[in-house]
């Protein structure tokens, strides 16, 4: 067997060469037009002098020239680095340096140039199963990010696996409005989609009515996504729409209410499956199987994945909370350029995941709380010390702390708590203090919206320890 992702695409273009890899709102794609212009776009990159090895940052929304590129990449034998279109010049800088891509693509319109400019071959490069496929960047505890280094053998196996699990088939039609530059619509949405030759119904961005009218005319089956879109979909007006394909909805990104699962799955009339991934692992890890699952819960591990609760081995319940650690074919290779963090993240084979957790007897597991400060607004990870520095730039901040709290949309909100120096304080709202939209703003230049503080407290000083560490946790309970 040969673990290839690219070769994935060509296997399912010669079992099914006219159906439909994806749909969109006004263009629908085959599987053997996806296969022939991947090929003629691997072409082109090979043809700019790239090599076996390389990476290539890819900074597209959903649209149909991601796939082209993303397969495209994979079958020159190259490496892919999805990215943010969102982000900011700086934040976008920094990865490319990082990564050492040697090139950018940031316009659809070119890739569709570069394919249509092409011979056409559907050659894949000799890429082994351990070589790298994606370097896919997330938040660090430092606020920098991180390079999580995937393999063709640990994404196969992590969108096959994963799929199976979930109980879906080559007819199914899945909802992707998921970012395809997230690993979550990455290896959810798109790898699972082509490994078994379905279907994708591609939504650039979640906006309701796009969501609602895809999934009527595509005949939608899964859907893929975060407690916020769930809610959002949840509170619209289904008018006529006829959703009778529907059957089932994944959630990841952050813990979905109960509240929320139940109201939905009555509207809809469908199950909704709640799962457990990082970017270290492909999105892959724990789900909810159709028929046996635990609502509130991640689910049960992965066939082929190891799970424990550190510091509590053999003993089971919401009184034995520790760190969840994971093992096996779904965990990353490592940072890539950070020897350092990787080996603080995996230990002996275990990846730390920073989550607390702990396992029920029947062996499910449940995610409690983070051990890190890390805020999930919408489903995109923000870490507080990343937004901490952008704040502490400002010229009249003297000091800022960075928390979520609870918002029953977006899961969590950013709430940025300041300390200015004493020459602006004084001004606070009026004359030469900033007021809140100013602070918000100043982040606005450095940072992706979903990253920037919604609420600014002016406070005159921070809760410390003994040893000068910020009490968050007061912080949060003053709120």
């Amino acid at each position: 067997m040969v673990f290839n992702l690219a070769t994935t695409l060509t296997e399912s273009a010669a079992e099914n060469p006219g159906k439909f890899v994806c749909r969109t709102a006004d263009r629908d794609m085959t599987y053997r037009e996806l296969d022939e212009l991947t090929g003629r776009f691997a072409t082109a990159l090979l043809d700019e002098g790239l090599t076996a090895g390389d990476r290539v940052a890819v900074q597209l929304p959903n649209v149909l020239e991601f796939l082209v590129a993303y397969y495209g990449i994979l079958k020159a034998g190259l490496v892919m680095v999805p990215m943010n279109p969102l982000l900011t010049e700086p934040e976008t800088a920094y990865l490319l340096s990082h990564s050492g891509a040697r090139k950018h693509v940031t316009d659809a319109a070119e890739v569709a140039a570069m394919a249509e400019g092409a011979k056409y071959t559907a050659d894949v490069a000799a890429t082994g199963p351990e070589d790298t496929a994606v370097i896919i960047y997330t938040s660090g505890t430092t606020g920098r990010p991180k390079g999580a280094e995937l393999s063709h053998f640990q994404l196969y196996m992590s969108c096959t696996v994963a799929t199976e699990t979930f109980g879906a088939i080559p007819e199914d039609v899945t909802l992707a409005v998921l970012p395809l530059f997230h690993i979550y619509g990455l290896s959810c949405s798109l790898n699972s989609t082509v490994r078994y030759g379905a279907t994708m119904s591609l939504v650039r961005r979640f906006e309701v009515e796009a969501v609602l009218d895809a999934m009527e005319k595509h005949r939608v089956t899964i859907s893929l996504g975060v407690p916020t879109m769930y809610h959002a979909l949840l509170m619209a007006d289904l008018g006529a729409r006829d959703l009778s394909a529907f059957r089932v909805a994944s959630c990841g990104g952050a813990p979905m209410p109960k509240a929320l699962i139940e109201g939905f799955e009555k509207k809809f009339g469908v199950t909704v499956l709640e799962g457990f991934g990082m970017s270290e692992t492909g999105a892959a890890g724990f789900v909810n199987r159709p028929d046996d699952r635990r609502v509130g819960s991640i689910g049960k591990p992965l066939w082929g994945v190891q799970a424990r609760i550190a510091g509590v081995e053999g003993r089971t319940g919401p009184e034995n909370v520790g760190e969840l650690l994971m093992k096996g074919h779904v965990v990353m290779t490592g940072y890539h350029e950070d020897p350092a963090a990787t080996g603080e993240t995996l230990v002996d084979g275990w990846l730390h995941t920073g989550d607390l957790g702990y396992v029920d007897d029947d062996g499910f597991y449940y995610i409690v709380d983070r051990i890190k400060d890390m805020i999930i607004r919408g489903g995109f990870n923000v870490y507080p010390r990343e937004v901490e520095e952008v704040l502490y730039r400002h010229p009249a901040v003297r000091e800022a702390a960075v928390l979520g709290r609870p918002d029953e949309r977006l899961g969590e909100e950013i709430v940025a708590v300041v300390v200015l120096k004493p020459e602006a304080a004084d001004g606070v709202g009026a004359g030469p203090g900033p007021g809140p939209e100013d602070i918000i703003e100043f982040c606005r230049a450095s940072l992706v919206g979903y990253k920037c503080p919604r609420e600014i407290r002016f406070v005159a000083q921070l809760p410390r320890n003994a040893s000068g560490k910020v009490l968050k946790r007061e912080l949060r309970q003053a709120s």
